[in-house]
């Protein structure tokens, strides 16, 4: 087992990510138990029910040297059911708190690059409803159009929201939204997160595999 203090100087947070059959979930849990944490999962599909081997879950890995290393986000919907981003980050708000408020160490463990991104970086997530009279307006416009319109409303750092056609709409819808209605975002806990990446080359993890 690595040698790790009981509390990482500096850091709040701990996250452990890579692609399949890398082992992170077996670190994550050895070093959820070293340092006194629990895990929360930042899968896009693990947090589906019924989907184990198809999803990856290994559940024995949560379980060193005889003792069950407690987990989050994993088995919390059923199959079919469409979950978004934004309703991760309220979930894992949630669990974040309640970790916080039981002084026990958040150890974060996914291969989901938005989930993860979205959680180190702490994206702003609005809870914004369909706009179907401004999406009606925006139909017959062309994408340099689109563009230039939510570039009137911020800086485009994100090249994402502009990558297609329905994605700058509803980045469009949103940041009209906020204009209208005021910052309508929820706080989402401020971290400093340590980032692990495991990594091996494709010839191994497909021998993992």
């Amino acid at each position: 087992m690595m040698e790790v203090q009981k509390r990482s100087p500096g850091y709040d947070m701990v996250v452990v990510t890579g692609p399949t059959a890398s082992g992170k979930t077996g670190l994550a849990a050895r070093l959820a138990l070293r340092l006194g944490g629990e895990i929360i999962s930042a899968d896009s599909r693990q947090i589906y029910r019924q989907m184990d081997i198809g999803t990856g879950k290994d559940y024995s890995d949560y379980v060193i040297d005889g003792i069950k290393v407690p987990y989050h986000l994993i088995d919390i919907r059923d199959p079919g059911y469409r979950y978004s981003l934004f309703e991760y980050h309220r979930d894992f708000t949630e669990v974040m708190t309640d970790l916080r408020e039981r002084n026990i160490f958040p150890v974060v463990c996914g291969g989901s690059g938005m989930y993860i991104d979205s959680v180190v970086s702490g994206y702003r997530l609005p809870e914004v409803p369909p706009d179907p009279l401004l999406r009606k307006s925006l139909e017959e416009k062309t994408m340099e159009e689109l563009t230039s319109i939510l570039s009137s409303y911020r800086k485009l750092h994100n090249v994402t929201d502009i990558d297609t056609r329905k994605r700058v709409v509803r980045a469009i819808e949103i940041e009209k939204y906020l204009a209208d209605h005021g910052e309508t975002v929820a706080g989402f806990p401020v971290t400093n997160p340590l980032v692990i990446g495991v990594l091996y080359s494709r010839d191994v993890r497909r021998e993992r595999i």
